[in-house]
């Protein structure tokens, strides 16, 4: 077997899915892998078969508790890295990948973080300066490493399910046939698009209203009054909190709406879908503008505000679209031209090279 690389990774799906995809191409080259996170990371642990999976206790870094917690946390991954003795740590972000990766610094193992926004996040931020690599999904548009020369643009690393559909065929909406519309907020749901789209909706004209089918996540709280809004304008809707299947609801749909996390954009893009982007508001930085802006600039989809966002102004705006076929089906392949192929073999290409990287402080 070839030599161990630790993955660390904040405990949700925008970080664990890129984690994922590089971890099943390296172990498809011969490499041992450790995921190092916190405990929310339970309920992927069957995404990682055949990948030990190590604890390592962090904080939120606006908590309290932040410099207690890391520091702890760094004790125990110090330790365990000199244990595991890997051939290169790499961080996809989030709190619970700082102690891991400021333990690796100190360790002197080679190190990469992995950037999947256009703006960098908080905690690659407070690493980016001491590893030796930055991969970035996307070109960065701001808090960039002080050396430049460190990052490689690799794109954003995809689960499998997403890779079996890279630029599956566009069936854009025929004459009087259905329009298929996905509506989702990130794997927490979101109650802004809750609230507008099915208000939006019933506002249609009844020649688009009653073509619709609408696949839409949501709240659990806000699943029976969503489901009520629907029954009483008669509009087929499927309801969940969590589509496990979504990339195969993405290749479904003929339009998206929803957040523009760098997971959502880059899987838009991979399979080639327009979407109205509506960056969630209150993220750190607004980390999310930037990532809709590199569909919508491509004339691969439309970016609207939360602020901006109201039920009758999203009617006029999905009348208007649902009109246009060819535009959508445009929109669609520009979508998918967008996207950089073989993130995941570039990725780890490049991991390969840092293992093989003397053991030294980090630039």
């Amino acid at each position: 077997m070839k030599g161990l690389i630790v993955l660390s990774a904040g405990g949700t799906g925008g970080h664990l899915f890129p984690a994922q995809a590089l971890a099943g191409e390296l172990r498809k080259r011969g490499h041992g892998i450790v995921v190092m996170t916190d405990a929310r990371f339970s309920n992927y642990a069957t995404s990682f078969p055949d990948s030990r999976i190590e604890t390592v206790p962090s904080a939120p870094l606006n908590s309290l508790l932040a410099p207690f917690k890391i520091a702890a946390g760094v004790i125990l991954a110090f330790a365990k890295l000199l244990r595991l003795k890997p051939s290169a740590v790499i961080g996809f972000g989030g709190y619970p990948s700082v102690p891991v990766m400021l333990a690796a610094v100190m360790a002197r193992l080679p190190t990469a973080i992995i950037e999947q926004n256009a703006v960098v996040g908080r905690a690659n931020r407070l690493v980016m300066n001491r590893v030796r690599r930055v991969a970035a999904a996307f070109p960065i548009a701001r808090f960039a490493p002080e050396d430049k020369s460190k990052i490689v643009l690799t794109g954003n690393p995809l689960r499998p399910e997403v890779i079996a559909l890279w630029g599956a065929a566009y069936a854009g909406p025929a004459s009087d046939g259905p329009l298929h519309l996905l509506v989702f907020g990130g794997s927490q749901g979101a109650r802004a698009l809750s609230e507008i789209v099915p208000a939006a909706i019933t506002r249609l004209p009844d020649s688009l209203k009653f073509r619709l089918s609408v696949v839409q996540q949501c709240r659990p709280e806000d699943m029976e009054k969503v489901r009520a809004i629907y029954t009483q304008a008669s509009i087929r809707a499927e309801l969940r909190p969590f589509f496990h299947d979504m990339p195969q609801r993405i290749a479904e749909a003929q339009l998206v709406i929803g957040r523009s996390g760098a997971g959502t954009v880059a899987e838009l893009m991979a399979i080639g879908r327009p979407a109205i982007l509506v960056p969630l508001p209150h993220a750190l930085d607004d980390n999310q503008t930037p990532n809709a802006e590199i569909l919508s600039r491509a004339g691969a989809g439309w970016m609207v505000a939360q602020r901006d966002l109201s039920a009758s102004g999203l009617a006029r705006m999905l009348t208007d679209i649902f009109s246009a076929p060819s535009d959508l089906a445009a929109r669609a392949g520009r979508a998918h031209a967008l996207a950089i192929p073989d993130a995941a073999e570039k990725l780890a290409d490049m991991v390969e090279q840092l293992s093989e990287m003397p053991q030294r402080s980090a630039a």
